[in-house]
C-alpha cells in the first residue's frame, strides 16, 4: 500500500501540465521559451494568463490529490503517508517521467499538497506570496519567501501545523530553494526579471 501510494503520487506529480498545454494549444514546448522552466510563471510570461490558469489549477490539484490519496482509498494508513505522498508529487513535478524528467520548480504542487494537510499555514504563505508579487513583481522572490513563511509558521504557531508539518515544511522549503538556485544567483546580482502583468509581447 505504501509503495503503491507513493508511486501513484509521483505519477500524479509527473503530469507535465505546462508542457502539455503549450504543445497542445500553442504547438510549442514551453521549455524552449523564456526561462525554460515548465511552470505556470513561464507559461504566463510567454503564452499569456489564459494558458497559465489551467496550468496553475492542475498543478495545485495534483498536489492536493496526492496528499489526499491515503484518506480516499485506504484505512489504517501510517500517519506520515499523506505527507510523503505530497513530497512524492513535488518530486514528480520537478522530475516528471512523462516529460523527460525536466519539469517545474514544484511551488504550485507543494502548495496543493499543503492545502490538504495544513490549509491555514498555506493561507498565510499565499498572502506573503501575493504581497511580494504585488510589491516587487518578482515571482521567484515571492516563492522563496512563501516557502520560508511555511517553516516559520510551522514552528512559531504549532496550531497551524498538524503532526509532521514541521519537518515537511522544512524539507519542502529546502527543495524550493534548491529548484530556485539559479533565481537566487540572479536575485543576488540584481538580474532577476520582474513579472509583467498583461499579455506577452509577440
Amino acid at each position: 500500500m505504501i509503495a503503491f501510494s507513493l508511486l501513484v503520487a509521483y505519477l500524479l506529480g509527473s503530469i507535465p501540465t505546462a508542457v502539455w498545454v503549450s504543445k497542445l494549444f500553442f504547438g510549442v514546448d514551453v521549455r524552449a521559451l523564456g526561462s525554460g522552466n515548465a511552470g505556470a510563471t513561464n507559461v504566463a510570461r510567454t503564452l499569456g494568463w489564459e494558458a497559465a490558469l489551467p496550468v496553475v489549477l492542475v498543478d495545485v490539484g495534483k498536489g492536493a490529490l496526492a496528499a489526499a490519496l491515503p484518506k480516499l482509498f485506504w484505512q489504517g494508513f501510517p500517519v506520515w503517508l499523506p505527507l510523503a505522498c505530497a513530497v512524492a508529487a513535488v518530486v514528480g513535478h520537478t522530475f516528471p517521467v512523462f516529460a523527460g524528467f525536466r519539469g517545474g520548480k514544484g511551488v504550485a504542487t507543494a502548495g496543493g499538497g499543503l492545502l490538504v494537510l495544513a490549509p491555514a499555514l498555506v493561507g498565510l504563505a499565499a498572502l506573503v506570496w501575493l504581497a511580494v508579487v504585488v510589491l516587487t513583481r518578482i515571482v521567484s522572490l515571492a516563492s522563496l519567501l512563501a516557502a520560508l513563511t511555511l517553516v516559520v509558521g510551522a514552528f512559531a504557531w504549532p496550531a497551524l501545523a498538524p503532526w509532521g508539518m514541521k519537518p515537511l515544511a522544512l524539507l519542502l522549503c529546502l527543495f524550493v530553494f534548491w529548484t530556485h538556485r539559479q533565481n537566487i544567483r540572479r536575485l543576488l546580482s540584481g538580474q532577476e526579471p520582474r513579472f509583467t502583468f498583461g499579455k506577452p509581447k509577440p
